[in-house]
């Protein structure tokens, strides 16, 4: 069924040009209107329509009204025969157009595979080209059968140019060695043993000396194979990204059916992959095991001293009755003097004593020397085995002492050593510093200041992990951890302007900042004049309490008649199984049409596959498994059947795009009579799963108390999820705000995200200001807020604001960087890094950097527009509350659909994971979806037209589960649809 159009659309498509009326001159009736119609459509499609169904019916009246004819007369128009014919030739010649002939798909399918197959490999998106190089070559566009033949075919072509280009690459030892991966077979779960391609394919286990072991094991023998460098360096990233997954889910016995050239590509892209792969999890491994020593040192201490320790309150009064009873009675015993003036007298002084000791320098030492003895009789073998394996560098001089330490620790590793030899250079850093300096350096008498090794080597370590967490120290060989440069657009210098003008930023910083100067003096005028006549803020010193009191929000009406509704809807379709939903979403949007096989094969029949698809979805997303899954008869799918799709077919890419597109497709059938306007903002906020804890993703969380992981969500207002993100416990959530909001992949035009005080920093405020959408953040402490002041030399502005206002904002900071920060902003925009990756430069660790300190300047700029206006509009506060809400309402429904297993994620894989999360995204997005349509039709009935009031309205969401059974047994049927009014069915 075709779209509907607005007036716009049909008076710059649709109308008849002088030209184009002469042709129709001579014809009348039906032939007329059928003739114009299929001119008008040809010419803005490039191919003739396949019937009346993709004619919409606004443009068939437009144009019927051109022609003089009545729009019903098209019913008699013949889509098949001689006449139509006819008119696709004068139509053809008329626009210049020709059929496609043999040598023109020959010479398309040379064309794409030159051009546009080697870095695309996407089916959907070559006929996307294949249709555009139709339209400029004016030929018009085969069937669909043909194009889909075409595009096969240019695939193909390519991927043998491709193939045969890197295989003659590989030296003849390399491709022997490649071969010897695959002469022994291994089962498709990677569980083989003593392969090395099972151990290569393996994921990272926890954090300990074993997995730091295995991972260097691996690391070790991807190296063995020896790849040249550069094997890969003219492929389209994308492209090795598809082999690495074909790779990945192929047994031996798979790869070896395949021709030659393709098999040792798809073996050295997934060798290529590995190699960076691993090499990031190993700087994973090493801070999270400096951080663990550290840690584990400090909480066995604690356990040993502190047991005992009881705080001795009133110090201060303590100090002042000693003192004043010394002075009075100098001369005699301390028993009769001090012990009487504290309450408690000997016993209290003894427990104020062991404080000290227990908090003070005592303390530290005991940490640090219980750190030592950790670090040298456990650890120290997998992190000096590191520095054999990892190639550390910095671009900052400034570091160069830990990199100069690196090489001194990895010269002496093997000797049994006390002290380093006295003749021996020792790099001083800053980690060897404050509390730990009386450990490094000891004087050992005749031979002077001596440096202790292993003391030495934890001090590195520490330094080297604080280095690598804001990426001042990288690592060779790395991904996420690789040198930081290469995460900035390589061609900011060349297209600076077009850079600027995609972030809409002016080149001179000095309009930049006046902007931002004047919208601080508006927004703090309009807030200190507004101050007195707000009933629910207060500005005034109030000490520890902050200058800020703001009131909470009343409650809002409650809306009364939505209950009703949901009955209704329940009364009408009864108990929905969650897998009838997720079907009926999969078939009325047609989101299942792009799936290809990962492994690149595609023998499965077309509704077989979806039914496999859709088991696998739902076993992830329940978290049910497979086995539960199958273990029903009904749909006659066994257990290998589904774990086949799910290996070869469902990947993290196809249940994104799944979710991407049932979204859309619910963004499109949306009512705007029931709904309101389409809104451009979305609330975002995490949430946490428990999760298996032998790997390195899984992390304590001290807020939820428990191993697990974080999603983050990205919900819009009427309660459907764009985008998810799998992430550590330990990752910014500004980050994944930022990442969120930016690459969702929906039609969606984000403008505006709400936050609560996780998701919203000084430096997540810079760099949505430069992005280009507004944070709006629920603070939690906004009592003790800081307000900026937009220039200095202006102390009585503002003076109801006086007890909240701080210094005036640097802008010489800013405008020295404002280049930089652009050039930043322009890489997470561009997607030459993640936003982690990015933001990483930017934390309290690496203070110093200039670049830091301007984006927290303008931060701090942004952070005070945001206040201002934040305290005095009601309604702005009221619009992110119930936007926040809106994410509490999908956590909610996270613990209905996602049951399984207790609702943990019971898998090791970082991709099971993240799968797993993804297909519940595709569940809740099908339910919202569907609810969405059940709601429009009980509306559509006149006894609800006016029944709902404007509460109603405020309150109403397709997020709801009273009709829906997500347990029970799992009855896949096809044929079986839900009687649903509205939208557009697309098998």
């Amino acid at each position: 069924m075709a779209r509907s159009l607005d007036l716009d659309e049909l008076v710059e498509h649709w109308t008849l040009l002088d030209d184009e009326r002469e042709l129709t001159a001579g014809k009348r009736g039906p032939t007329r209107l059928g003739f114009a119609l299929l001119l008008k459509f040809y010419t803005r499609a490039g191919r003739f329509p396949r019937g009346r169904g993709e004619l919409p019916d606004e443009a068939v009246e437009f144009v019927a009204r051109q022609v003089g004819v009545d729009p019903a007369e098209l019913r008699f128009y013949e889509w098949s025969g001689s006449t139509i014919a006819y008119h696709r030739a004068q139509i053809r010649a008329h626009l210049g157009f020709r059929e496609c002939s043999v040598a023109d798909a020959d010479k398309l399918i040379e064309w794409l595979a030159a051009n546009v197959c080697e870095a695309e490999r996407r089916p959907e998106l070559v006929r996307d080209e294949l249709l555009v190089r139709c339209r400029a070559e004016r030929i018009e566009p085969p069937a669909a059968g043909r194009v889909d033949r075409i595009v096969r075919s240019a695939l193909h072509q390519a991927e043998q140019r491709l193939t045969g280009r890197i295989v003659a690459r590989l030296p003849i030892d390399v491709a022997d060695r490649l071969r010897a991966l695959v002469a022994v077979d291994v089962p498709d779960d990677d569980t083989g043993g003593d392969s090395v391609l099972a151990l290569i394919k393996s994921v990272p286990g926890n954090v300990s000396l074993d997995s730091m072991l295995t991972e260097i094991r691996k690391l070790r023998a991807v190296r063995a194979i020896g790849l040249p460098r550069g094997l890969f360096a003219d492929v389209a990233p994308r492209v090795v990204a598809s082999w690495r997954a074909r790779a990945a889910v192929e047994s031996p016995s798979h790869l070896r059916d395949h021709p030659e050239p393709l098999m040792l590509t798809l073996l050295a892209a997934l060798l290529h992959a590995r190699l960076r792969e691993i090499t990031d999890a190993l700087v994973e491994l090493l801070i999270a095991t400096v951080h663990r020593i550290g840690a584990r040192a400090d909480k066995k201490v604690t356990e040993e001293l502190v047991n005992a320790f009881k705080r001795v309150t009133g110090k201060e009064n303590i100090l002042f009755a000693i003192a004043e009873a010394s002075l009075d009675r100098p001369d005699d015993p301390v028993r009769s003097v001090v012990y009487p003036a504290v309450a408690g007298g000997e016993q209290t002084l003894r427990e104020l004593v062991h404080e000290f000791k227990t908090k003070g320098p005592v303390y530290r030492r005991t940490v640090q020397t219980t750190l030592k003895a950790s670090y040298s009789n456990h650890y120290r073998r997998g992190l000096i085995e590191l520095l054999d394996v990892l190639e550390f560098r910095s671009n900052n001089a400034t570091h160069r002492p830990v990199l100069d330490a690196l090489d001194l620790i990895k010269r002496h590793a093997d000797a049994r050593l006390t002290y380093y030899p006295a003749g021996e250079t020792v790099p001083t850093h800053k980690g060897l510093l404050g509390d730990w300096t009386s450990l490094v350096f000891t004087d050992t008498g005749r031979s002077g200041r001596r440096v202790v090794r292993n003391v030495y080597e934890i001090c590195t370590f520490q330094a080297l992990r604080e280095r690598l967490r804001c990426k001042e120290i990288w690592v060779v060989g790395a991904d996420r951890w690789r040198n930081p440069d290469e995460d900035l657009p390589a061609d900011f210098e060349a297209h600076r302007a077009a850079h600027y003008a995609a972030l809409r930023k002016p080149l001179d910083p000095t309009a930049f900042i006046g902007q931002m100067r004047e919208e601080m003096r508006t927004e703090l005028a309009a807030l200190d004049a507004a101050v007195p006549k707000l009933a629910w803020l207060e500005v005034a010193e109030r000490g520890k309490q902050g200058p800020i009191k703001l009131t909470d929000l009343d409650a809002a009406p409650e809306p009364r008649n939505l209950r009703r509704l949901k009955a209704e809807v329940r009364a009408r379709w009864g108990i929905v199984p969650l897998v009838d939903m997720l079907k009926e979403a999969v078939l009325r949007t047609g989101c299942l049409a792009g799936v290809t096989a990962a492994a690149g094969r595609g023998d499965l029949a077309a509704d077989v596959l979806a039914e496999r698809l859709l088991l696998a979805i739902y076993a992830y997303g329940t978290n049910t498994g497979i086995r539960a899954i199958a273990g029903s008869a009904q749909h006659g799918h066994s257990e290998d059947d589904i774990r086949y799709v799910r290996r070869r077919y469902l990947t993290a890419e196809v249940a994104r795009t799944i979710a991407v597109e049932i979204a859309n497709a619910t963004f499109a059938a949306r009512a705007q009579t029931v709904w309101g306007a389409s809104s451009t903002a979305v609330a975002s906020d995490s949430t946490h799963f428990g999760a298996f804890d032998q790997n390195i993703f899984t992390e304590w969380h001290s807020r939820y108390g428990g191993r697990g992981v974080l999603i983050y969500w990205h919900i819009e207002r009427k309660s459907m999820a764009i985008h998810s993100q799998l992430i550590n416990c330990s990752a910014s959530e500004v980050a994944a705000m930022i990442e969120g909001a930016m690459r969702h992949g929906t039609t969606m035009e984000v403008e505006g995200n709400y936050v609560d005080s996780h998701g919203q920093s000084e430096v997540g405020f810079g760099i949505t200001r430069l992005l280009g959408f507004d944070l709006l953040p629920r603070i939690k402490r906004i009592n003790k807020v800081r307000l900026y002041r937009p220039a200095a030399g202006e102390p009585d502005a503002y003076p109801r604001l006086a007890p909240a206002l701080t210094r005036p904002i640097r802008w010489e900071i800013i405008a020295e960087q404002y280049d930089q920060m652009i050039k930043y902003a322009t890489a997470i925009r561009a997607g030459t890094a993640s936003t982690e990756a990015i933001l990483r430069r930017f934390t309290r660790a690496n203070a110093i950097h200039p670049t830091y300190q301007a984006m927290i300047e303008v931060g701090r700029a942004q952070r005070t527009i945001f206040v201002a206006r934040y305290l005095r509009d009601r309604d702005l506060q009221r619009e992110i509350n119930e936007g926040l809400n809106v994410v509490e309402s999908w956590n909610r429904a996270n613990s209905v659909i996602f049951f399984g297993k207790g609702g943990d994620i019971a898998t090791n894989r970082r991709d099971e994971q993240e799968l797993s999360v993804l297909c519940l995204r595709v569940l809740q997005a099908a339910l919202v979806y569907v609810n969405t349509l059940m709601v429009q039709d009980v509306l559509a009935d006149d006894e609800w037209a006016t029944l709902l009031t404007d509460a109603d309205q405020r309150g109403l969401t397709p997020l709801f589960w009273t009709h829906v059974a997500p347990y029970g047994e799992v009855k896949l049927d096809m044929s079986h649809r839900l009687a649903l009014g509205t939208a557009a069915l697309r098998v």
